[in-house]
């Protein structure tokens, strides 16, 4: 049976196929699918963790009682779980446990473009790469097979064209005969005291000799001899792009990235005039071939940021004195590029964050971001936002602020931080803050989802990924059991209610928490959000001062032929009945519709 996938649910198949018992994740694109295609699977025990360290863990310990485990995280994830990933190295495994890195290069929805196949060599351990949903599916069973032959975790890479691009792949039954999870006591291995991790660590580089030998012959490493002028070394999805540009030229394709299989890149590199490997982001195979003393060229003409493309392949290559044969030259009209009109990200028609942002940019705050689709109020016309850098920071960068400006300026500094994130990695930022006491204020933006990724679940929304009720944290108890003294819970669609509760928290000489209360409108769950009857623009009370349009909703318009100045418009179709533009128009122009 086959069917077409796209590389994360041909994932969530492997692991299927490979019998797992246990997955965990905490969402992040390009990743967030495959757990999200896994609970389809009711063999397997899946779970959203508060963050990626957390979720390694669980699988760690699946992996230690003999079941087979995968964890799945976004490339910057692995940063959050590289801790316990760098002794799980030492400690190796009994069910074997694959970690699938989704990086993404270009960045489309990442504050970094890292290349993650430097913590395979970092971490010493296999990292697999898939060039395509078929081998999204192989190469994780591959990938358990390996981590249980070498006892070690297996990196799976993928990357974002690699996650969501779908191609056709052929299904297959679970494999049967696995062993029963059971409790088998083995400290010496599982417990990294320095006199046991001592005697791991020989046995960590004797596996990756041997993994490094081994790949000279896996058919996952496969060399394709065709005209001999020019060989390029590739992996991935640039596979596909060399293939497309450069039919006539040989390839090896590598499927495991690391280890190399040095001795066939030897031979390779042996049977064609001039060797070049195509490769995004760091010039990670090209180091380490030019350290065996092999020719070989790439970053010299190649970029090192962003994704590459068929015609940035053909493109590089020309500069090289390479260009492709047998190919149909384009003609002037392929080649005119049609410029698409400008559609910059927006917060959503009804967003509990709209009213937070437009009024911290009134008060002129000095506003520490974080991860999520607040991060949108960044952008202009709320442009209410000064620092993003990862989860979590939002917190600890706003306690570093206060520690060095003037007494007046701390009163601006306001961090923002979503429901989910706090989850995340917030909560250790705001016990730091009040424990050194930096007065400044923290809005938890609690729209009881985590929205950015695709509205996941998490402690605070009261459910599980297996659409299970549980336990929901309690956001007010939890910051005042860390210490915080004042904790306000406001109605962020309330503008007066929110600049008060604001200007006030902000002149607080210690660390204050408030918490809007408002769920994102694209809740999935039924009665979580209640859409309010529509608003509407009297035209003849407009005066076409603009004021709505400073909200950046997407739902009023500018009609500029309209009226003396021109005048607003709400569109029916995109309002949700927040309520907000109403409260702010000084000429009651707005009101509910008819």
């Amino acid at each position: 049976m086959k069917e077409i996938l796209s590389g994360n649910e041909a994932i969530a198949r492997g692991a299927y196929e490979a019998g797992v018992k246990v997955a965990s994740a905490y969402p992040g694109t390009p990743s967030t699918e495959i757990l999200e295609n896994i609970i389809r699977y009711k063999e397997i025990n899946a779970s959203w963790a508060p963050n990626e360290k957390v979720s390694l863990e669980v699988a760690m310990g699946a992996s230690f009682t003999g079941a087979r485990a995968l964890v799945a995280m976004k490339h910057v994830g692995v940063n959050v779980a590289a801790d316990p990933l760098f002794t799980l190295s030492y400690t190796g495994v009994k069910g074997g446990l694959v970690l699938v890195t989704a990086d993404d290069p270009e960045m489309h929805s990442s504050q970094n473009e890292q290349d993650n196949r430097n913590y395979a060599k970092f971490a010493k351990m296999p990292m697999l790469e898939p060039g395509d949903s078929r081998e999204c599916k192989e190469f994780t069973r591959i990938a358990f097979e390996l981590s249980e032959q070498y006892d070690s975790p297996v990196l799976l890479r993928t990357t974002t064209r690699i996650s969501h691009s779908k191609s056709i792949v052929e299904l297959a039954e679970p494999v049967t005969g696995l062993p029963v999870p059971a409790l088998v006591k083995n400290a010496a291995k599982q417990v990294m005291l320095p006199s046991n991790a001592r005697v791991r660590h020989p046995l960590v580089e004797e596996r990756i000799k041997n993994l490094a030998a081994a790949a000279n012959t896996m058919a996952i490493n496969r060399m394709e001899l065709r005209d001999p002028a020019v060989g390029i070394i590739t992996s991935g999805v640039c596979y596909n792009y060399v293939r497309e540009v450069f039919p006539e030229f040989s390839t090896l394709k590598l499927g495991m990235v690391y280890p190399l299989p040095i001795d066939l890149i030897r031979q390779f590199a042996a049977t064609v005039d001039r060797l070049f490997v195509v490769e995004e982001l760091d010039p990670f195979f090209e180091e380490q071939i030019k350290a065996q003393g092999i020719a070989v060229s790439g970053k010299e003409f190649l970029p090192l940021c962003g994704e590459l493309t068929p015609e940035r392949i053909r493109t590089a290559f020309a500069t090289a004195g390479i260009v492709p044969g047998n190919q149909p030259a384009l003609d002037e009209n392929q080649l005119q590029s049609v410029p698409l009109p400008g559609r910059p990200p927006n917060m959503c028609p009804g967003c509990p964050h709209r009213g937070v942002f437009y009024t911290l940019n009134r008060l002129k705050a000095y506003v520490t971001g974080d991860i999520g689709c607040y991060t949108l109020g960044f952008l202009p016309p709320l442009s209410a936002m000064e620092t993003c850098v990862c989860m979590g920071a939002s917190i600890g960068n706003a306690s570093g602020v206060v520690k060095v400006v003037s007494e007046e300026e701390r009163k601006k500094v306001v961090a923002v931080i979503g429901d989910s994130t706090f989850c995340h990695s917030g909560v250790t930022g705001l016990m730091d803050m009040v424990y050194n006491n930096a007065p400044a204020t923290v809005i938890i933006l609690d729209n009881r989802i985590t929205a950015m990724t695709g509205r996941q679940d998490n402690p605070a929304s009261g459910h599980t990924l297996m659409d299970d009720p549980t336990n929901r944290l309690d956001l007010p108890q939890l910051c005042k059991a860390l210490g915080v003294r004042h904790v306000r819970v406001i109605n962020p669609f309330d503008l007066d209610e929110t600049r008060s509760v604001l200007e006030e928290e902000m002149n607080r000489p210690e660390p204050s928490v408030i918490i809007t209360d408002k769920p994102c409108i694209l809740v999935k769950r039924a009665g979580v959000f209640q859409r309010g009857p529509l608003y509407a623009v009297n035209a003849e009370n407009c005066t076409g001062c603009r004021a709505c349009l400073r909200l950046g909703c997407p739902a009023i318009q500018w009609r500029p032929n309209e009226g003396a100045k021109g005048i607003s418009y709400i569109d029916p179709a995109l309002c949700t009945g927040c309520d907000v533009c109403r409260q702010l128009c000084k000429f009651n122009a707005i009101g509910r519709a008819k």
